[in-house]
């Protein structure tokens, strides 16, 4: 271990382009040590939002498939969950790393509303 003295910061900066993975790898070298340290981000959206309107007749559905882009190297496990009334979707999408998938929103009234 090195005592407080013997230490040495070293300053990074990282500026994410956008969600996804990040790694890289920094090569310390002197005259009697090599050594070689990989730092791996992981960049999350602090939260997306969107808005869909549906207009449709009543008992008819209409169904809105919204891309999912997956662009980091890792698979993706989505969990969705619906909330409001005659909206229907799959509980669960998988996206594979550089996939977009389509999650299916359907929305079926069941009444004029």
């Amino acid at each position: 271990f090195l005592e407080k003295s013997q230490a040495v910061e070293l300053p990074i900066k990282f500026i994410p382009k956008g969600a996804g993975h990040y790694c890289c790898q920094i090569l310390l070298k002197s005259s009697c040590d090599v050594r070689v340290y990989v730092v791996e981000c992981i960049v999350n959206t602090d939260h997306a939002e969107a808005e869909l309107e549906f207009l449709s007749p009543a008992y008819q559905a209409v169904i809105q498939d919204i891309p999912i882009s997956n662009m980091s190297r890792q698979d993706w496990k989505l969990e969705a969950v619906l909330e409001g009334q005659n909206f229907y979707g799959p509980p669960v999408l998988y996206v594979r790393p550089g996939e977009t998938v389509q999650y299916p929103l359907m929305f079926k009234p069941i009444a004029k509303c």
